[in-house]
């Protein structure tokens, strides 16, 4: 499956604005900040800033990210101050991901300026984001409301024993994990599925020869993350978790899972993956997402979902 990126909507090339600041009525700084496309040209930039922020991303996390999406650039005298992309699923429905501001330009506006652009590149569809303490004030400004916790769990993994209900998938598995991801996410991410199985690990398991649940393992960040995991129950979930984390035994690996997943968290530390940080997951505009079956114990990442 080809992945395309759509060219950005009604959004020029550079947009203007300026910055004063004023000190006892005298004009002391003056600086133009020009919004621009996204472009592979500004990811060594954008890693940069990630970490300044302390986010963990390679160049290779960024080159997947922007593969999968569109977004818009800061930029100061010729300077990238400020990224955001927003990651486009079909049934009308996307994620404002990677909504960074350099250290030196927050307080200004900038963050705001940013969230114009992306829900601007998203029009009306529906919109996800997973935010940090900091930033939630200015996404709830754009009416974006909390629906979860996110928990990051990471660590060294354990030696355990593989688990006989998880197993490698087949390309065959393909059609029918897309379908399952699909139910679990409420949208249809099919571009993401394929990206992963072709970058990826994918475990599956099977109940009266049928896939319930899946799992994906890949290089990121520090070292290897696992997700998205989408399964009927926990045990299924654990399986699958279990798969990847035997066969990385010492290993650097990464889970973001949720406060629903009821009993995965506490379970995860166990395992060598401790809680170390968390997130909060939101949408624009609120809906409420029953209980779904399949049901998604662990996010592909917190950009993505």
């Amino acid at each position: 499956m080809s992945l395309r990126v759509q060219p950005l909507v009604d959004l020029p090339t550079h947009t203007h604005s300026q910055f004063t600041q004023e000190i006892r009525g005298s004009v002391v700084q003056t600086s133009q900040i020009d919004i621009a496309a996204f472009s592979p040209e500004h990811l060594s930039a954008a890693v940069n800033l990630s970490r300044q922020a302390g986010w963990p991303h390679r160049p290779e996390d960024w080159e997947m990210a922007l593969a999968l999406s569109e977004g818009v650039v800061a930029i100061e005298d010729g300077r990238v101050v400020g990224t955001v992309l927003v990651t486009r699923y079909r049934e009308d429905c996307a994620t404002i991901n990677m909504v960074i501001v350099d250290e030196a330009m927050r307080g200004r506006g900038l963050g705001r300026r940013l969230m114009e652009a992306a829900i601007g590149i998203a029009g009306e569809w529906s919109l996800r984001l997973v935010a940090t303490a900091e930033g939630l004030p200015l996404y709830e400004k754009f009416g974006f409301r909390e629906t979860g916790r996110i928990l990051q769990h990471q660590g060294i993994a354990a030696r355990v024993a593989a688990p006989p209900a998880a197993m490698a998938a087949t390309l065959t598995d393909v059609a029918v994990i897309e379908e399952l991801d699909r139910k679990a996410f409420g949208a249809d991410r099919s571009d993401l599925i394929s990206y992963l199985a072709k970058t990826g690990e994918l475990a599956v398991v099977r109940h009266d020869g049928k896939v319930t649940g899946f799992a994906f393992l890949r290089t990121f960040g520090r070292g290897e993350v696992i997700g998205p995991v989408i399964a009927a129950n926990l045990d299924d979930a654990k399986a699958l978790i279990s798969y990847f984390i035997a066969a990385r035994p010492g290993k650097f690996l990464r889970v973001d899972t949720t406060d629903a997943a009821a009993g995965l968290s506490q379970w995860l530390s166990k395992q060598g993956l401790p809680h170390v940080s968390g997130a909060i997951a939101m949408m624009k505009p609120p809906i409420v997402i029953g209980d779904s079956v399949p049901t998604i114990f662990a996010l592909t990442n917190q950009a993505l979902g």
